[in-house]
């Protein structure tokens, strides 16, 4: 990955179009899955995003496996994709960005009342 395609993010559209590709061929049940799956992963994101890009991989691979098995998507995924997700991107309390924003914003409001108050 060259400079530019760091800053501009290039490497990332196209692998987000290949997988919308690959998913395209999916049944209907196991595209409205990974509609499902990108939006609760996208919550686990950095901020560029390329840290989810082997995390969709393997879910879209895992639903391409599966859907050539004629296996359903309740079968693999349960009821619960959200859960799904959360293990997908570390496990059940995996930080999200909001997390990280949150605990940023707390660094920062304890260091100024820090400096105020001393």
């Amino acid at each position: 990955m060259n400079f530019w395609e760091t800053i501009t993010g290039s490497d990332i559209t196209r692998e987000w179009k290949a997988f919308d590709v690959r998913a395209a061929v999916l049944p209907a049940d196991h595209r409205a899955a990974w509609e499902e799956i990108k939006g609760h992963v996208s919550l686990y994101s950095d901020f560029t995003g390329r840290n989810l890009t082997p995390i969709l991989d393997g879910a879209l691979g895992l639903l391409e496996e599966t859907s050539s098995d004629g296996q359903s998507v309740h079968e693999v995924l349960g009821d619960d994709i959200a859960g799904f997700c959360a293990a997908l991107a570390g496990g059940e309390g995996a930080r999200s960005y909001r997390d990280r924003w949150r605990e940023q914003l707390n660094r920062n409001v304890a260091k100024k009342l820090g400096r105020l108050g001393g």
